[in-house]
């Protein structure tokens, strides 16, 4: 029952702040580029504000030392909406591989174009991955983060899906140090799932992969650096709810 009601104040509060906020900054689109990641800081912050103060969830960021200060690769795993916001606050100046369907929502595809955000048309074939080169080689000239999600959906916590070929592409064509990301926030935050759960949050930055490597070697330190790290975090969050005699339904998985 708490959790219900908890969840509902959720939902109602983080969209009804991040609509009010999205229209107030509606004039910062008039700015130069440069302008946005400070829009995107501002936004991270409300929603961690959001998600500590009414889920309940601690939010940690382990290994800030690998965070790269000019262009790199970030490969996250990607668990929950949750990050998509997270990432723009703590990295410097991100840049997103996204569906370009994402630039038809009103008002978020206006801050995704503004953003110059990499937008792949999954459909396009070989036309995509030149599209995708092509937006990732701007963002590296540019100094920025190019996030990426190796998996290219949401998974939820326990599972994991075959890294796709972008990935490795990217790595190949920008010879760019490749941050690999470890996260658990599906747990408290699961993907299409309306209850949140009280679970720490925490993000843990890699040890950047260096470039240079071949193909399927890269492929394997990557999904080494990332997966065995997930389930560990998922664990320590699933510790934390027993601690406090979170009580599961069957479809809270282990």
């Amino acid at each position: 029952m708490i959790g219900g009601l908890r969840s509902i104040g959720f939902t109602v509060c983080n969209l009804s702040a991040s609509v009010v906020f999205a229209v107030a900054m509606i004039p910062t689109l008039l700015l130069p580029r440069r302008a946005m990641p400070i829009v995107g800081r501002a936004w991270a912050a409300l929603v961690n504000r959001l998600v500590r103060s009414i889920i309940g969830s601690t939010i940690e960021y382990r290994g800030r030392e690998n965070l790269p200060d000019g262009a790199a690769l970030v490969a996250a795993k990607h668990q929950s909406a949750w990050e998509t916001s997270a990432l723009l606050g703590i990295l410097p100046d991100v840049c997103f591989v996204l569906k370009k369907e994402l630039h038809l929502i009103p008002v978020f595809g206006w801050y995704a174009m503004k953003n110059k955000q990499i937008a792949v048309d999954r459909g396009a074939g070989a036309r995509a991955l030149k599209s995708l080169l092509r937006g990732a080689r701007a963002a590296a000239d540019a100094g920025r983060q190019i996030v990426i999600f190796p998996e290219g959906t949401r998974v939820p916590p326990g599972e994991s899906r075959d890294y796709q070929p972008g990935v490795a592409a990217l790595y190949k064509a920008l010879d760019l140090p490749v941050v690999p990301v470890a996260l658990n926030s599906g747990v408290a935050w699961g993907r299409r799932r309306f209850i949140k759960r009280p679970s720490p949050i925490i993000v843990e930055f890699g040890e950047p992969i260096p470039p240079g490597l071949e193909r399927a070697d890269f492929m394997a330190r990557l999904h080494a650096a990332i997966e065995p790290a997930t389930r560990r975090l998922e664990a320590e969050a699933w510790a934390a709810l027993d601690a406090k005699s979170y009580r599961r339904d069957p479809s809270d998985g282990a």
